[in-house]
């Protein structure tokens, strides 16, 4: 028995030695190639499996049936804070970057806009740097928006500054304007195509971050022709491009999806399709364009529409859910379940910790998310509460300076000094606005008067919040002028250097 011991201990460590680089391999194995589709401006209700019957989207509605279709998942309402708290997996009231960049403001407002954070710094942007960590191969491509220096600006991120911030690989732009043609979105998809192929030997990430449906918005000449001649209008809600271009745009997601399955790489593959904000309901014509005064007293007029988003109120830039609830769709196979539906309300930073989740990768940054692995295996969440902290002016949105909290079917709009209606006309005082969630998606009914003690109750919740994000709450501008106080500068006063 002396002799018996020894020799089985021996033979376990020997088995131990051989077995493990079949067991390290398993593991890598396990860990998904990561595809990450971020659109730009496109509303909650634009997809067929959202209910829209304006355009068909047989891809995007096959990710759907063959994934996890989110109906209440949240973003920022523009495009800065969105990628900022995508990239960082902090609130914007934490990384500061609440504000689109470059710099702007309303300086002479009623209340004072505390300064925002113009640059993400390399260091921040912690997604692709932990993921690299963890042996992927990272890769991105398209709109940036979160520079305004030598690292790159809206269009793209440089690919000299591309290790900085955690990616090996950057895609070139695309010909001309993006703001031209079909919005680079051929180009932007054929990159991520010669990314995937390249490294389909190795776990990747890819960050593909088209420019469409921003404004403004191109997309073939054909597909427009298209929607011309079965009735579409030229201009206005639900307008021929603006639709050829949600097609357009789908037919890339149909191209992504070939690849992956010509690749064999499918079932090796998580896929996470999300809008940055919701789509350009009404953008209202700033006093300055109209020749109007700049101290409130005229109602706003409304410019440009694109997309209906209705059931949800108002768009793009809104603190209502047209303007920060979107699309979401994951597709994972052998994980998450075929054609489920999600109804957990669920934050754009949540998804830093889930794709480390998903890769095996350990969170040891500060993250504001939650795992939602549970979620995508059928699982539940404890109910949490959902921030946002939105100090700012904004006129193209009728955006004042606000703040939301959202806990279970209820959602608090704090407005700190002013706001605007659902008319467009301007009031000079605080404002809160309760809703019930679940029985008004369209947040039609205010029920503040009514539910005294539930306002009384989030407002103190989202106060905590904030001071434990050491946000300000915006205060009266000790610089305010009525006459120019809607006057839209993008240059700084000497108090805001």
């Amino acid at each position: 028995m002396k002799s018996a011991l020894p020799y089985c201990m021996l033979l376990m460590v020997g088995l131990a030695i051989v077995l493990l680089p079949a067991v390290a391999h398993g593991q890598r194995a396990k860990r998904p190639n990561i595809l990450l589709i971020l659109t730009d401006d496109q509303g909650w209700a634009s997809l067929g499996c959202y209910g829209s019957e304006h355009v068909a989207t047989p891809h995007l509605d096959r990710l759907a049936a063959e994934g996890m279709r989110f109906t209440d998942a949240y973003v920022m309402p523009q495009c800065t804070p969105t990628r900022a708290a995508l990239l960082t997996g902090e609130h914007t009231a934490r990384n500061g970057m609440w504000h689109v960049i470059g710099w702007y403001g309303y300086p002479w407002a009623r209340i004072s806009e505390p300064m925002f954070r113009e640059n993400l710094a390399p260091e921040a942007c912690h997604l692709p740097r932990e993921l690299r960590a963890a042996g992927y191969v990272t890769g991105m491509g398209g709109k940036w928006h979160l520079t305004t220096n030598a690292h790159g600006h809206y269009t793209h991120l440089n690919q000299a500054s591309a290790g900085q911030f955690g990616f090996d690989y950057v895609a070139p732009p695309g010909p001309g304007s993006q703001n031209d043609g079909d919005k680079w979105v051929n180009h932007l998809t054929d990159s991520a195509c010669e990314f995937i192929e390249r490294n389909r030997d190795s776990p990747w990430f890819y960050y593909l971050s088209h420019h469409t449906l921003h404004g403004r918005v191109s997309a073939p000449q054909d597909l427009v022709d298209k929607h011309l001649a079965a009735g579409a209008p030229a201009v206005g809600l639900q307008n021929a491009t603006y639709l050829a271009a949600i097609e357009h745009l789908d037919n890339s997601v149909g191209r992504l999806l070939q690849k992956l399955d010509d690749l064999a790489l499918r079932d090796q593959t998580l896929i996470v399709f999300l809008s940055d904000n919701g789509g350009v309901d009404t953008q209202y014509v700033h006093p300055e364009e109209s020749g109007g005064v700049l101290s409130g007293q005229a109602v706003l007029e409304r410019g440009k529409q694109e997309f209906d988003n209705a059931p949800l109120r108002e768009g793009k830039g809104s603190v209502y859910e047209g303007g920060i609830r979107v699309p979401c769709i994951v597709r994972w196979p052998n994980v998450v379940k075929a054609n489920s539906i999600c109804e957990t309300p669920i934050h754009v930073v949540d998804w830093f910790p889930t794709l480390l989740s998903a890769a095996s990768a350990p969170v040891d940054k500060t993250t504001d998310g939650v795992d939602l692995m549970p979620l995508l295996q059928g699982e539940s969440l404890p109910q949490r509460a959902l921030y946002w902290y939105l100090p700012l002016y904004d006129l193209l949105w009728a955006s004042t300076p606000a703040a939301v909290i959202r806990e279970g079917d209820w959602k608090l709009i704090q407005f700190f000094g002013d706001y605007f209606d659902a008319a467009g006309r301007y009031h000079a005082t605080p404002h809160y606005e309760l809703y019930n969630l679940k029985q008004d998606i369209g947040e039609t009914t205010n029920l503040a008067q009514q539910q005294v003690e539930k306002v009384h109750q989030m407002q103190k919740q989202l106060h905590a919040w904030m001071q434990s994000m050491n946000a300000a709450v915006p205060g009266e501008n000790t610089h305010f002028d009525p006459s120019r106080a809607f006057l839209k500068t993008k240059e700084k006063q000497p108090w805001q250097q």
